[in-house]
């Protein structure tokens, strides 16, 4: 197993490297660099720590994301802003599930692709994938759907600054387009920053409460699936997993008290290096040739996912006041 381990390591920390130098998402980094090395998956004594990591790191990862939100993040946006995030959640994986169907996919992916482009990217992915029913195309729907999503959240970086202007948007009615609507953190952080410094603050805490809805949102996914709602899927009665008591705890503990930002800051790197490993494994476990057959409808998927979004947001912010 620590070999497996320790491979998954050094993957996650080359894609770290090149990421710090070239600009680049990490986690892009990551699973194109594993995917680079996935002979050593099959077949080899690596195969038991890649597994590993592609499971039980990953939910490290996920829980520990926990202390970056609280419960008066809410509060501070107000509850125009509050429900108007609940409807794009929800209403972006009713999308994703409707057109899985309309493009001969199965639901599960519109749910992982949904919930991804409309919580908080990989990172929604990679937890949603935890609890999804297994099956034979679960890691390569799983890294497809990293792939898009950190994909468009890069291109919606540049962009979506751009589209506000277009807009004539005003600098709160911006933060709120920016952290509603783009997929990943550091994408968020990137494009508020470049708009100004009190942009980029509201547009962080925006996703912030994107990402606070992670957990509700896995849970209702596990219930559904557990209690067999999906066609096909037998389980027994459902468990909620460690990782989302983990969350919630933490995330509990980060409204109740003032959790010192050293603590935070530890806790957020090992998270996002948790993650960043556990995609590199995911990559590892992949099947390159099975990702080439998918074809296209994934990737118009995911467009057509982010779009809705982007224009729910859009259309809702001359109604919000904060």
């Amino acid at each position: 197993m620590l070999s497996g381990i320790t491979i998954s390591i050094i993957v996650g920390l080359a894609a770290l490297f090149l990421s710090e130098h070239y600009g680049a998402p990490a986690m892009l980094f990551a699973l194109l660099l594993g995917i680079a090395v996935s002979f050593l998956y099959e077949g080899t004594k690596c195969k038991l720590g890649i597994d590993f990591t592609a499971s039980h790191i990953l939910r490290v990862g996920v829980a520990l994301l926990g202390l970056r939100v609280a419960f008066g993040d809410l509060l501070v946006l107000g509850w125009r802003t509050g429900l108007l995030l609940v409807v794009a959640i929800v209403s972006t994986i009713g999308v994703g599930m409707l057109l899985a169907k309309a493009f001969g996919l199965q639901k599960r992916f519109g749910v992982l692709t949904g919930g991804a482009v409309g919580i908080c990217g990989a990172s929604a992915a990679m937890a949603i994938s935890a609890v999804l029913p297994n099956d034979k195309n679960k890691d390569r729907d799983t890294l497809l759907t990293i792939i898009g999503v950190t994909a468009f959240s890069t291109i919606a970086m540049v962009l979506y600054p751009i589209v506000a202007g277009i807009f004539n948007l005003d600098e709160v009615s911006t933060s709120i387009f920016l952290g509603g609507t783009i997929h990943d953190v550091a994408q968020v952080v990137g494009a508020g920053y470049s708009v100004s410094e009190p942009a980029g603050d509201l547009a962080t805490l925006t996703k912030l409460v994107r990402v606070a809805f992670l957990m509700p949102v896995v849970l209702c996914i596990l219930l559904v699936f557990k209690l067999n709602i999906e066609q096909g899927v037998k389980a027994g009665g459902p468990k909620v997993p460690a990782f989302l008591v983990g969350f919630v705890l933490l995330m509990t503990i980060n409204s109740l008290v003032s959790v010192p930002e050293f603590i935070t800051s530890v806790a957020e790197d090992i998270s996002r290096f948790a993650l960043v490993i556990s995609i590199a494994a995911i990559g590892m476990k992949s099947n390159l040739s099975q990702i080439l057959t998918v074809g296209i409808r994934p990737i118009i998927l995911l467009l057509l996912e982010t779009l809705w979004i982007a224009g729910l947001i859009l259309l809702a912010l001359p109604y919000l006041s904060i």
